[in-house]
């Protein structure tokens, strides 16, 4: 991992698409294996795992992605489209990207290299947890790269709304013959791997097979049309027969329009990748002058919504992202809720060592409690007795509240877990008075309050009563009011501001700012992933940990938004998509996404037993010559009659656990699990059941649960059962917490 972070540091924007692609290679294969390949899930990462089986893969790992920083490239920025002009005037969605083609072809080249001097890393692509999916991976980046060997230097992604339904085309330039034979040919080796094919499968065209062709009823597979001069995937054959008409006519209208000129002028300082969406044509269409939501919408203020453009560019040594979302006019309504660019105080109140952190300006508080309301008026009468209730009560949000607010709010994260550590900034125009709406407002919301000084300023203990007893802390300083999980963290802020060693001021907050931008904005957003990632991490060697330790003061990603009169421009660094940070990330994420599916099938399934014990109850009183029910079938509802209920069908269960198949011996399924349930009869009347929950797979649940007449779930850790068990075996497993 030392390796690593030498990289976060030294190695900028060169190569990050190509960190992605080995990062890729190494870790999608992990995914498909674990989710094909019942397991238990894993109780560390699978980094740590390999690390273990292969001493020094990590090393290796960070050796790969230095190789491929020195020595592969990244497709230039194109300061113009040769594509765009020959896009439909309808053109409402317009996404452009380069040829990476070369890009994943060195990038392969390095790791084929590294295996070939890396025993370790080589024993493990071709042994290890992985070498199942490796090979599938590889054939379909080899597979892409030499697609992208006929094809040109841009990628051209656009659809219409052709009567509401949108039209799509991929377009690109042909570099070289021979395009439509490798298509052809990858459909047949696709046609007989069936899902394991690198390529989807299409109808192949070139100029004269489409002049003929005739379209598929209920086609799914797109078509594509292989000229000399261009290629086109379309969605259906009279989409295509359409653009080709257009291409013959050599027609060049969308580049004349306002939206055509909008994408242009992206292009001009460089761009790598493109986005756009001409949102006003979009709205007319599907929400049309004289559609009952067209009133709402424009109540909101984004019904004078004009165009979305996000561009990825590189500027100042950073790759940057760069959105635009703008209005045909000034915006109003919700839209205008964000304030214009400020500087943002709350962020002098953050701890540089902050996992996230937001701070947000808006507009008059008072002018949003009553947009507020009037948008809820208008559909819920019943929002009038808001201020009825407040006079009742003697509160007044807006007088006694909002208008001590100032509009700027800032939110910091420190910690998750155990226990959440967490901090929430205010900016305030009167302290004393808002202190008085407070002191009215917390015991109206059942809070007590404890009162402090400390070094001058006062700080509130406020408790809440059972049955929900949450506890926070605040303390007015620097014109803000600042809350916290602790009186501990609100100490610290106060500290921080007094010292000037906050996030807002901190060199690591600066530097990862976008170029050419500052700190005065509407909105700024903060993440340090590897903090995020390294809370989330309790498991692993102690060098992992004190890896991520290191690795958490670099690699922060922060988006700056401005607010403008009739438009709103979001800007963002994200340095987070380092191979080091992508590495580390992916290898904790993949099996907590793995044990957060498990955690959630076996919530579920303790849930289903509980449902089933309660539908026992209610059997047994409802049909006493009965006792509980033989099987889940017939606490299920009847096929035939749904709504009536009796002893062969009671309808105290859902079709998923209670339909006719559900009888005793046989499994039913739901969420991952199997159920089955048997009872202990004698002649027609059942004094005991035993209703068992077992994972469909090991890669579904770790564990299998059980409940009888005593109500109580009991679970057992192990493999999935092949069959039931008795009402005795299920007094021996352990009762659930």
């Amino acid at each position: 991992m030392r390796y690593l972070l030498r990289l976060q540091r030294k190695y900028g924007v060169v190569c990050r698409y190509c960190a992605a692609i080995i990062t890729l290679l190494l870790f999608v294969a992990t995914v498909c294996l674990a989710q094909s390949v019942p397991a238990k899930p894993p109780a560390t990462s699978p980094l740590q795992i390999d690390e273990n089986k292969y001493p020094g893969l990590t090393a290796e790992f960070a050796r790969v992605l230095k190789q491929i920083h020195d020595n592969v490239q990244v497709p230039a920025a194109r300061g113009e489209s040769h594509l765009l002009p020959l896009l439909p005037a309808g053109t409402t969605f317009y996404a452009a990207m380069p040829n990476y083609g070369e890009t994943i072809q060195q990038a392969l080249d390095v790791f084929h290299g590294e295996l070939k001097s890396s025993a370790v890393l080589r024993q493990w692509w071709e042994h290890g947890e992985v070498s199942p999916n490796g090979a599938k991976i590889e054939d379909a980046l080899k597979k892409a790269s030499q697609l992208a060997a006929y094809l040109g230097g841009e990628i051209v992604i656009a659809s219409t709304l052709n009567g509401g339904k949108p039209d799509l085309l991929v377009i690109a330039q042909v570099r070289k013959p021979g395009l439509k034979q490798f298509l052809q040919q990858s459909m047949v080796v696709s046609a007989a791997k069936g899902k394991a094919s690198a390529l989807p499968l299409m109808r192949v065209l070139d100029a004269h097979e489409l002049a003929t062709a005739k379209p598929v009823p209920g086609e799914q597979e797109p078509v594509v049309l292989v000229r000399p001069d261009f290629v086109v995937l379309a969605t259906d054959v009279a989409a295509l027969r359409r653009f080709n008409a257009r291409l013959q006519l050599h027609s060049a209208e969308f580049a004349a329009t306002d939206f055509g000129r909008r994408i242009a002028e992206s292009y001009k300082d460089g761009v790598t990748v493109l986005g756009a969406a001409d949102l006003h044509k979009v709205l007319s269409q599907t929400v049309p002058a004289k559609d009952p939501r067209r009133r709402a919408l424009e109540q909101t203020g984004f019904a004078d919504l004009k165009y979305l453009v996000w561009e990825r560019k590189a500027q100042g040594g950073k790759s940057v992202s760069q959105t635009e979302l703008s209005f045909t006019g000034p915006r109003h309504g919700v839209a205008s809720w964000l304030g214009a660019p400020t500087q943002l105080g709350g962020l002098d109140f953050v701890s540089p060592k902050a996992m996230m952190a937001v701070s947000v300006v808006l507009a008059d508080p008072r002018q949003i409690y009553n947009q507020i309301l009037q948008l809820a008026s208008a559909s819920n009468p019943n929002a009038a007795m808001l201020a009825q209730s407040q006079q009742m009560f003697g509160l007044d949000l807006k007088e006694g509240l909002l208008r001590n607010l100032t509009g700027e709010m800032t939110f910091e994260l420190d910690e998750l877990a155990p226990k959440p550590a967490w901090k929430a900034i205010f900016g305030v125009n009167d302290a004393a008075h808002l202190q008085q709406a407070l002191a009215l407002l917390l015991p109206f919301a059942k809070m007590k309050v404890e009162r402090s000084v400390e070094d001058g300023v006062t700080y509130y203990a406020v408790n809440g009563t059972p049955p929900k007893p949450s506890k926070f802390s605040y303390a007015f300083a620097g014109g803000q009011l600042i809350a916290g999980s602790s009186h501990a963290a609100v100490a610290e802020a106060v500290q921080l501001h007094a010292s000037g060693g906050s996030l807002g001021r901190s060199t690591k907050f600066l530097d990862s700012l976008p170029p050419g931008h500052s700190a005065n904005a509407s909105a700024i957003f903060y993440e340090n992933p590897i903090a995020v990632a390294a809370a989330q991490l309790r498991q692993g060697s102690p060098d992992l940990r004190a890896s991520l330790a290191q690795m958490s003061d670099r690699g922060s990603a922060v988006v700056a938004v401005y607010g403008e009169g009739s438009a709103i421009r979001a800007v963002s660094t994200s340095p987070t998509l380092d191979a080091g940070a992508v590495l580390v990330v992916a290898a904790i994420a993949i099996p907590n996404l793995m044990k957060s599916r498990i955690a959630a099938n076996e919530a579920s399934a303790v849930g289903s037993l509980r449902s089933i014990n309660t539908a026992q109850i209610s059997y047994q009183m409802s049909y006493l010559n009965k006792g509980f029910a033989r099987d889940l079938a017939k606490l299920g509802s009847d096929p035939k009659s749904p709504k009536s209920a009796s002893e062969e069908h009671a309808g105290l269960l859902d079709e998923k656990l209670g339909n006719a198949n559900c009888v005793a011996g046989k499994w039913c399924t739901n969420s991952g699990f199997r159920f089955t349930m048997n009872a202990l009869c004698e002649q027609d009347q059942c004094t005991e059941f035993v209703a068992v929950a077992t994972p469909v797979a090991s890669n579904t649940g770790s564990r299998s649960f059980c409940s009888t007449s005593e109500g109580i779930i009991r679970v057992k850790p192990g493999p999935p059962l092949n069959k039931s068990i008795s009402v005795a075996e299920c007094h021996e497993w352990k009762p659930i917490n």
